[in-house]
């Protein structure tokens, strides 16, 4: 948090080439190593359209220039956390369920439609992609207090 990549709105991958396959394989790695189940590419300083899902199926699924085209009216809470916000969990509300049309690391098109955990999780970075943190779905109050935590805490590391 406090990166101001992080705040932007990513611009949408040209071209889909072996450099973009090895950037989301190592995005894995990265996510894997970190015991993450999503990571996108602003989170590494990347301002692209890409992210990257392993949920509970262990599936790994590459997410390249995404669109999510509709959602459940259905709204569940659920806690979620950051790669990018360590050890801060709250709870967000989001739609039950989506569907998302994307390319993979490969370039092909694909739609997928995802409920519960995974559906989540897409969401959550998706949102990244258009500079938005899960702290921003959350009580003004209690973003503030944790702004203000890490305010105090890079004030700490630049002293």
């Amino acid at each position: 948090m406090g990166n101001e990549e992080l705040r932007k709105k990513a611009e949408p991958v040209a071209e889909i080439t072996e450099e973009t396959a090895k950037l989301v394989n190592d995005m894995f790695e990265a996510m894997e190593k970190e015991k993450g189940v999503g990571l996108a590419a602003p989170q590494v300083g990347l301002g692209l359209r890409i992210f990257i899902v392993k949920a509970d199926d262990g599936v790994r699924r590459a997410f390249i220039n995404p669109q999510i085209i509709a959602t459940s009216q259905k709204q569940v809470v659920f806690e979620e956390g950051c790669l990018s916000i360590p050890k801060i969990y709250e709870d967000v509300i989001r739609p039950e369920s989506i569907t998302i049309q994307a390319r993979n690391e490969k370039g092909r098109r694909f739609t997928l439609e995802a409920g519960g955990y995974l559906a989540r999780i897409i969401q959550h970075e998706y949102d990244h992609l258009e500079g938005i943190l899960f702290i921003d779905r959350i009580d003004k109050e209690k973003k503030a207090k944790i702004e203000q935590k890490f305010i105090k805490k890079a004030a700490k590391k630049d002293a």
